[in-house]
């Protein structure tokens, strides 16, 4: 199996697609986020160096992503493949991506590009809401997917939540930043040859189609 990296908008499906294939194959899945809250608990200088950061709101420089990234991909569980989650964001690290890979003599892998209308985005994000006792999903803007008893989890029967941040302001923001920054990925890896699209409207299609990649590389471009 080979690592997988995802090229996707603002709730395209990543998170949902990671656990299963990392479920069915069992690779781990790491993200960069991840990678920084653990960093923030440890007392080296690089640790120290990151929570400094963090609690001043600055970005995190790339060089310490990729350090982070280089320490996590020495474990053996890495070595037959692995899911990475929130990197790169740009061409510019993809390059330091791929340098790094070269220097570890790591495969390349694949790039599975989740392609999703914009406008079922921002449904899925202005209309989710969330069962803050069993976590059970649920969407008012998407048929099929809202409650039964409206803001009542069918499941535990729990209040539903909102997340403060699932607001159309936000979301015109992340999805800005995704055209400005992650989507010049798409010419990045299509010249690499590893690049797949992959129609995310469906969640079970969207899986059985990453699954058809993976084990016998067909291209859906």
């Amino acid at each position: 199996m080979k690592s997988i990296i995802f090229i996707a908008p603002p709730a395209a499906g990543k998170g949902t697609q990671s656990k299963m294939i990392e479920e069915k194959y069992h690779l781990p899945h790491i993200s960069t986020g991840d990678l920084l809250r653990n960093a923030i608990k440890g007392n080296s200088p690089i640790d120290l160096k990151i929570k400094e950061l963090m609690e001043s709101g600055s970005l995190i420089p790339d060089d310490i992503v990729l350090e982070l990234l280089h320490e996590r991909l020495m474990n053996d569980d890495c070595k037959n493949g692995y899911i990475l989650d929130g990197f790169p964001r740009n061409v510019s690290q993809a390059d330091a991506y791929e340098a790094m890979l070269e220097n570890m003599k790591l495969d390349h892998g694949v790039v599975i590009y989740l392609d999703v209308p914009k406008e079922l985005c921002k449904k899925r994000i202005l209309g989710r809401k969330s069962c803050p006792k069993c976590g059970a999903i649920y969407n008012d803007l998407i048929a099929g997917m809202e409650s039964k008893v409206e803001n009542v989890c069918d499941k535990c029967g729990s209040n539903l939540t909102v997340r403060s941040d699932d607001n159309e302001q936000t979301f015109e923001t992340r999805y800005q930043a995704y055209l400005d920054n992650t989507l010049p990925l798409l010419d990045y890896y299509k010249k690499h040859g590893n690049l797949y699209r992959v129609d995310s409207t469906d969640a079970t299609k969207t899986f059985k189609t990453i699954v058809e990649v993976l084990e016998r590389g067909i291209s859906h471009d």
